[in-house]
């Protein structure tokens, strides 16, 4: 995983995964990725919760309806994050598409998060 560091975004953020934190830099309902570790520090948050961000494996990860994540993997667009241990979280699709169409699924997921899931 290759971590560049951007002046738009907190250190240690992904290249790719900080197109998408800028694009929200406007929206006052998203908290950008803050400077902390850990869990979710890298995140994009709606009402304190994450609805994108990068795996530790360098994977652009969103959080969509169960049915959405089925059918984008139907369509070879992604997999279901599995965060460890073979454990498959069935809201949240690890992304298989070029990060040009990362945009689409971010706000998708926003808006998902954003209206209560």
């Amino acid at each position: 995983m290759t971590i560049k560091k951007n002046s738009a975004t907190a250190p240690g953020v992904h290249q790719d995964f900080a197109r998408v934190v800028k694009a929200f830099a406007k929206d006052r309902h998203v908290t950008l990725p803050g400077n902390g570790k850990g869990f979710g520090s890298s995140a994009l948050k709606v009402n304190g919760r994450i609805f994108a961000m990068m795996s530790s494996k360098g994977k652009f990860v969103v959080k969509l309806p169960k049915e959405r994540v089925t059918e984008l993997v139907k369509d070879g667009k992604g997999d279901n994050f599995a965060p460890g241990r073979g454990r498959l979280m069935k809201e949240w699709l690890e992304v298989k598409i070029p990060q040009a169409q990362w945009m689409a699924l971010a706000k998708e997921a926003r808006d998902f998060v954003r209206d209560g899931e």
